[in-house]
Protein backbone atom coordinates (compact mmCIF):
# COMPACT_ATOMS: atom_id res chain seq x y z
CA UNK A 1 0.00 0.00 0.00
CA UNK A 2 1.33 3.13 -1.26
CA UNK A 3 1.65 5.60 2.25
CA UNK A 4 1.74 9.19 1.67
CA UNK A 5 4.43 10.30 3.96
CA UNK A 6 6.88 8.21 4.23
CA UNK A 7 10.16 9.35 4.93
CA UNK A 8 8.97 12.63 6.73
CA UNK A 9 8.96 13.77 9.99
CA UNK A 10 5.65 14.79 11.72
CA UNK A 11 5.80 16.38 15.00
CA UNK A 12 2.41 17.14 16.60
CA UNK A 13 1.44 19.29 19.71
CA UNK A 14 -1.28 18.28 22.25
CA UNK A 15 -0.32 14.41 21.19
CA UNK A 16 -1.80 12.64 23.72
CA UNK A 17 -5.31 12.22 22.72
CA UNK A 18 -7.89 13.27 20.91
CA UNK A 19 -7.75 15.10 17.40
CA UNK A 20 -3.46 15.04 18.66
CA UNK A 21 -3.51 11.29 19.42
CA UNK A 22 -5.56 10.36 16.30
CA UNK A 23 -3.21 12.73 13.66
CA UNK A 24 -0.23 11.26 15.68
CA UNK A 25 -1.62 7.58 14.83
CA UNK A 26 -2.63 8.27 11.19
CA UNK A 27 0.62 9.73 10.02
CA UNK A 28 2.76 7.35 11.48
CA UNK A 29 0.84 4.62 9.82
CA UNK A 30 0.91 6.30 6.14
CA UNK A 31 4.83 6.00 7.05
CA UNK A 32 5.98 9.41 9.04
CA UNK A 33 8.33 9.55 11.62
CA UNK A 34 6.02 11.28 14.66
CA UNK A 35 7.09 13.05 17.40
CA UNK A 36 4.23 13.61 20.08
CA UNK A 37 4.34 16.64 22.16
CA UNK A 38 2.47 17.11 25.36
CA UNK A 39 2.62 18.15 29.00
CA UNK A 40 0.25 15.22 29.94
CA UNK A 41 3.64 12.54 30.13
CA UNK A 42 1.82 9.81 31.16
CA UNK A 43 -1.17 9.57 28.53
CA UNK A 44 1.67 10.73 25.66
CA UNK A 45 4.59 7.98 26.61
CA UNK A 46 1.66 5.25 26.76
CA UNK A 47 0.12 6.89 22.86
CA UNK A 48 3.78 6.56 21.63
CA UNK A 49 4.40 2.81 23.08
CA UNK A 50 1.33 1.94 21.18
CA UNK A 51 2.82 3.69 18.20
CA UNK A 52 5.81 2.18 18.42
CA UNK A 53 4.36 -1.23 19.14
CA UNK A 54 2.79 -1.55 15.78
CA UNK A 55 5.83 -1.33 14.03
CA UNK A 56 6.17 2.53 13.06
CA UNK A 57 8.51 5.55 14.15
CA UNK A 58 7.22 7.72 17.02
CA UNK A 59 9.06 9.39 19.77
CA UNK A 60 7.77 11.56 22.95
CA UNK A 61 8.80 14.71 23.97
CA UNK A 62 7.55 16.79 27.25
CA UNK A 63 6.54 20.53 25.82
CA UNK A 64 4.80 23.25 27.33
CA UNK A 65 3.87 24.93 24.46
CA UNK A 66 3.63 28.64 26.23
CA UNK A 67 7.05 28.37 26.65
CA UNK A 68 9.85 29.47 23.81
CA UNK A 69 12.45 27.23 24.89
CA UNK A 70 10.20 24.10 25.55
CA UNK A 71 9.06 24.74 21.81
CA UNK A 72 12.80 25.02 20.70
CA UNK A 73 13.56 22.04 22.66
CA UNK A 74 11.09 20.04 20.62
CA UNK A 75 12.72 21.47 17.15
CA UNK A 76 16.08 20.12 18.24
CA UNK A 77 15.14 17.11 19.70
CA UNK A 78 13.41 16.30 16.81
CA UNK A 79 16.37 16.89 14.42
CA UNK A 80 18.59 15.68 16.56
CA UNK A 81 16.24 11.86 16.65
CA UNK A 82 15.04 12.25 12.96
CA UNK A 83 17.57 14.04 11.26
CA UNK A 84 15.08 16.57 9.44
CA UNK A 85 11.90 18.15 10.29
CA UNK A 86 9.35 18.18 7.28
CA UNK A 87 5.80 18.52 8.67
CA UNK A 88 4.36 20.74 12.08
CA UNK A 89 0.57 20.52 13.27
CA UNK A 90 0.27 23.01 15.95
CA UNK A 91 -2.62 21.49 17.92
CA UNK A 92 -2.56 22.43 21.34
CA UNK A 93 -5.59 24.32 22.64
CA UNK A 94 -7.29 25.11 25.72
CA UNK A 95 -10.69 26.27 26.46
CA UNK A 96 -12.44 27.49 29.75
CA UNK A 97 -16.03 28.80 29.78
CA UNK A 98 -15.66 31.93 31.90
CA UNK A 99 -18.22 34.72 31.34
CA UNK A 100 -16.66 37.83 29.56
CA UNK A 101 -17.56 40.23 32.98
CA UNK A 102 -15.68 37.80 35.02
CA UNK A 103 -12.43 36.31 32.82
CA UNK A 104 -9.25 37.82 34.70
CA UNK A 105 -6.60 38.81 32.26
CA UNK A 106 -4.21 35.36 33.79
CA UNK A 107 -7.02 33.32 32.29
CA UNK A 108 -7.42 35.10 28.81
CA UNK A 109 -3.54 35.19 28.45
CA UNK A 110 -3.05 31.69 29.33
CA UNK A 111 -5.36 31.28 26.42
CA UNK A 112 -4.10 32.87 23.97
CA UNK A 113 -0.70 31.69 25.13
CA UNK A 114 -1.30 28.22 24.50
CA UNK A 115 -3.61 28.55 21.68
CA UNK A 116 -2.17 31.45 19.56
CA UNK A 117 1.16 32.29 20.97
CA UNK A 118 2.13 28.71 20.12
CA UNK A 119 1.50 28.14 16.88
CA UNK A 120 3.23 31.34 15.77
CA UNK A 121 6.34 30.68 17.85
CA UNK A 122 6.37 27.06 17.36
CA UNK A 123 4.95 27.86 13.27
CA UNK A 124 8.10 30.38 13.37
CA UNK A 125 10.90 27.97 14.95
CA UNK A 126 9.85 25.07 12.03
CA UNK A 127 9.53 26.69 9.90
CA UNK A 128 13.43 28.22 10.04
CA UNK A 129 14.53 24.64 10.27
CA UNK A 130 12.70 24.18 7.41
CA UNK A 131 14.57 27.24 5.45
CA UNK A 132 17.66 26.11 7.17
CA UNK A 133 17.02 22.39 5.50
CA UNK A 134 16.61 23.98 2.23
CA UNK A 135 13.19 24.61 1.91
CA UNK A 136 9.85 22.76 1.91
CA UNK A 137 7.49 21.55 4.19
CA UNK A 138 3.96 21.82 6.03
CA UNK A 139 3.07 24.14 8.66
CA UNK A 140 -0.88 22.89 9.63
CA UNK A 141 -2.76 25.30 12.58
CA UNK A 142 -5.64 23.86 14.43
CA UNK A 143 -8.26 26.63 14.18
CA UNK A 144 -12.36 26.05 15.38
CA UNK A 145 -15.21 26.88 14.01
CA UNK A 146 -15.53 29.09 16.72
CA UNK A 147 -12.91 31.35 15.22
CA UNK A 148 -15.72 32.50 13.16
CA UNK A 149 -18.95 31.62 15.01
CA UNK A 150 -19.09 33.54 19.03
CA UNK A 151 -20.06 31.39 22.03
CA UNK A 152 -20.99 33.08 25.17
CA UNK A 153 -18.17 32.34 27.62
CA UNK A 154 -15.46 31.31 25.37
CA UNK A 155 -14.07 34.74 24.43
CA UNK A 156 -10.56 33.99 24.78
CA UNK A 157 -10.88 30.86 23.11
CA UNK A 158 -13.12 32.55 20.40
CA UNK A 159 -10.17 35.02 20.11
CA UNK A 160 -7.49 32.84 19.89
CA UNK A 161 -8.80 30.96 16.97
CA UNK A 162 -9.59 34.17 15.11
CA UNK A 163 -6.22 34.66 15.40
CA UNK A 164 -4.91 31.31 14.31
CA UNK A 165 -6.81 32.24 11.23
CA UNK A 166 -5.27 35.13 10.17
CA UNK A 167 -2.19 34.16 11.08
CA UNK A 168 -2.17 30.96 9.04
CA UNK A 169 -2.85 33.67 6.16
CA UNK A 170 0.14 35.60 6.68
CA UNK A 171 2.68 32.67 7.40
CA UNK A 172 1.37 30.84 4.14
CA UNK A 173 2.09 34.23 2.10
CA UNK A 174 5.81 35.15 4.15
CA UNK A 175 6.70 30.89 3.62
CA UNK A 176 5.31 30.75 0.62
CA UNK A 177 9.06 31.45 -1.29
CA UNK A 178 10.15 28.92 0.59
CA UNK A 179 8.46 26.24 -0.81
CA UNK A 180 6.77 25.59 2.97
CA UNK A 181 3.02 25.53 3.12
CA UNK A 182 0.69 26.56 5.85
CA UNK A 183 -3.31 25.82 6.65
CA UNK A 184 -5.45 25.56 9.22
CA UNK A 185 -8.19 22.96 10.47
CA UNK A 186 -11.35 24.56 12.17
CA UNK A 187 -13.59 21.26 13.53
CA UNK A 188 -16.96 21.54 14.41
CA UNK A 189 -17.89 19.18 17.42
CA UNK A 190 -15.81 16.68 17.78
CA UNK A 191 -15.97 13.29 19.54
CA UNK A 192 -13.12 13.61 21.98
CA UNK A 193 -12.91 11.57 25.29
CA UNK A 194 -13.71 15.07 27.10
CA UNK A 195 -16.73 15.94 24.36
CA UNK A 196 -18.48 12.67 24.55
CA UNK A 197 -18.29 13.29 28.49
CA UNK A 198 -19.20 16.65 28.83
CA UNK A 199 -21.82 16.73 25.77
CA UNK A 200 -23.15 13.47 24.62
CA UNK A 201 -23.70 12.20 27.90
CA UNK A 202 -25.82 15.00 29.23
CA UNK A 203 -29.16 14.92 26.92
CA UNK A 204 -29.58 18.73 26.93
CA UNK A 205 -26.50 19.63 25.83
CA UNK A 206 -26.16 17.20 23.11
CA UNK A 207 -29.60 18.08 21.66
CA UNK A 208 -28.33 21.21 21.56
CA UNK A 209 -25.29 20.60 19.75
CA UNK A 210 -27.03 18.23 17.37
CA UNK A 211 -29.96 20.95 17.04
CA UNK A 212 -26.85 22.93 15.38
CA UNK A 213 -25.24 20.20 12.73
CA UNK A 214 -27.01 19.19 9.99
CA UNK A 215 -25.44 16.30 9.53
CA UNK A 216 -27.09 14.92 12.91
CA UNK A 217 -23.92 13.92 14.88
CA UNK A 218 -20.53 14.76 16.12
CA UNK A 219 -17.46 13.98 14.37
CA UNK A 220 -14.81 12.33 15.38
CA UNK A 221 -11.19 12.43 15.80
CA UNK A 222 -9.94 10.14 12.92
CA UNK A 223 -11.77 11.91 10.11
CA UNK A 224 -9.67 15.13 11.69
CA UNK A 225 -6.84 13.30 10.89
CA UNK A 226 -7.78 13.18 7.54
CA UNK A 227 -8.38 16.16 6.67
CA UNK A 228 -4.58 16.79 8.02
CA UNK A 229 -3.08 13.88 6.13
CA UNK A 230 -4.44 15.53 2.99
CA UNK A 231 -3.06 19.25 3.97
CA UNK A 232 0.38 17.19 5.22
CA UNK A 233 0.25 15.13 1.80
CA UNK A 234 1.63 16.07 -1.92
CA UNK A 235 -2.49 15.98 -2.65
CA UNK A 236 -3.06 19.08 -1.37
CA UNK A 237 0.17 20.58 -2.86
CA UNK A 238 -1.02 23.48 -4.38
CA UNK A 239 -3.88 24.95 -1.13
CA UNK A 240 -1.88 26.81 0.78
CA UNK A 241 -3.57 29.73 3.35
CA UNK A 242 -6.96 27.98 4.00
CA UNK A 243 -8.75 27.14 6.62
CA UNK A 244 -10.63 23.85 6.01
CA UNK A 245 -13.92 23.39 7.82
CA UNK A 246 -14.85 19.60 8.82
CA UNK A 247 -17.86 20.94 10.92
CA UNK A 248 -21.02 18.81 9.66
CA UNK A 249 -22.28 21.75 8.26
CA UNK A 250 -22.21 23.78 11.39
CA UNK A 251 -21.27 27.11 9.44
CA UNK A 252 -24.09 26.87 7.35
CA UNK A 253 -26.32 26.57 9.68
CA UNK A 254 -24.79 28.92 11.71
CA UNK A 255 -26.16 29.04 15.40
CA UNK A 256 -29.66 29.49 16.75
CA UNK A 257 -31.17 31.19 19.80
CA UNK A 258 -34.31 30.77 21.98
CA UNK A 259 -37.24 33.46 21.24
CA UNK A 260 -40.31 34.05 23.12
CA UNK A 261 -43.23 34.63 20.77
CA UNK A 262 -45.80 37.21 21.87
Amino acid sequence: MSKRLNGKTAIITGAASGIGLACAQRFAAEGANVVLADVDDARGKAATREIVGHGFNAQYLHTDVSQRQDLASLIEGTVRHFGQLDILISNAGIAKTIPFLEISDEEFERTLAVNLNSAFIGGQLAARQMVAQGGGGVIINMSSVNALLAIPGLVAYAVSKGGINQLTKVMALELAPHRIRVNAIGPGTILTELARSAVMENEAARKKVLSRTPMGRGGEPSEIASVALFLASEDSSYITGQTIYPDGGRLMLNYTVPVDTP
